[in-house]
């Protein structure tokens, strides 16, 4: 059992349901802020989240739901973030407590858009939170198979080894397997990048291209996160492991992935507002195209599948032409 420490989720979606559903396995009571107050009543009166995972109920006497974001803060020591990126900076706009002194992890698989950081610097730069107060949590978990119980891995990654491990009791269960790492950076860049590369396996499906190419194309994505992962922090890392590799497979093939969903529209002609129109959900390889585009003006890494994405997201090239030329890249 973890040592005794106030734990608060910041977010109402799919994700940061099914961390509530970890996390309540391991301690008696959670502080749970959702921005929207109708979202609370209504799960309150269902013991489920209306809108997500609609399956997973709870008793929610051991929860203690809150829609002010300061009093969450107040009344919590370890802050677990799972918001969307865009959204980040929204959902602190009114928050008027220090983060400094609090332990932050951050479940956002995605990067703050405009600013072009990843969340734990954001965090460092914004709120001065300290290096060792930060842990990412990584590793191939999408919420609909915790919901049902299908066994998944998450790694905690923080600069203070430590942390990490006292963090990863929280998220041990008879379901959910943990492990630790220092590879905060690279854990957080493949993380962001995962999601671009299943946007591309997206499009490629919609454009009917088949497994074999699929199977090239991850293949090549994965270089590409090495390459991308090695110029931004120097730590050695074995990108084989589940909260790289890992991530990427299941984000690229799985039904749940709203990254390849998106994508997939897209290859099928439909225009990118369209389908995150019709989606109702945030892709967020959708921003971090344009955020890891811009960074690596500075980097310089050799990426073409990232600067095929983009060219396709942002400049509105065809689909069909710049996979075409894409091939003629990948070995």
């Amino acid at each position: 059992m973890a040592e005794r420490q106030r734990i608060a989720i910041l977010g109402g979606g799919s994700w940061a349901t099914a961390i509530a559903k970890i996390v309540l396995n391991n301690v008696d009571e959670i502080n749970w802020y959702m921005r929207r107050q109708e979202q609370i009543d209504e799960f309150i009166r269902l013991s489920k989240n209306p809108s997500y995972l609609t399956g997973v109920k709870f008793n929610t006497d051991h929860i203690r739901f809150t829609s002010n974001i300061n009093h969450v803060v107040a009344t919590s020591d370890i802050l677990i973030f799972a918001t969307p990126s865009p959204f980040l900076k929204d959902h602190l706009k009114k928050l008027n407590r220090k983060l400094n002194k609090k332990i932050i992890v951050s479940a956002i698989k995605g990067i703050v858009p405009n600013e072009n950081l990843i969340i734990t610097e954001f965090f460092e730069q914004f709120y001065q939170v300290p290096k060792e107060n930060i842990a990412v949590l990584a590793g191939p978990c999408h919420a609909e198979e915790v919901a049902l119980e299908r066994l998944s891995y998450l790694t905690l990654a923080s600069a203070s080894r430590d942390r990490a491990k006292m963090l990863s009791q929280f998220f041990a269960t008879s379901f959910v397997k943990t492990s630790v790492s220092e590879d905060v950076i690279g854990m957080e860049y493949a993380s962001i990048m995962k999601n671009i590369y299943s946007i591309a396996t997206g499009i490629c499906h919609g454009l009917k291209y088949g497994d074999n190419f699929q199977a090239v194309l991850l293949s090549n994505a994965l270089q590409e996160i090495n390459r991308f992962c090695s110029a931004t922090s120097s730590m050695h890392r074995d990108i084989s492991q589940s909260a790289y590799l890992g991530d990427l497979l299941v984000t690229a093939y799985s039904k749940f992935s709203r990254n390849r969903l998106f994508g997939s529209m897209v290859g099928k002609g439909y225009s990118v507002k369209t389908a995150q129109m019709e989606m109702e959900m945030i892709a967020e390889g959708y921003y971090a195209t344009k955020c890891i585009y811009e960074i690596n003006q500075k980097y310089k890494v050799d990426m073409p599948i990232i600067d095929t994405v983009y060219e396709i997201l942002y400049n509105r090239a065809s689909p069909l032409l710049k996979i075409r030329e894409l091939t003629e890249k990948l070995k």
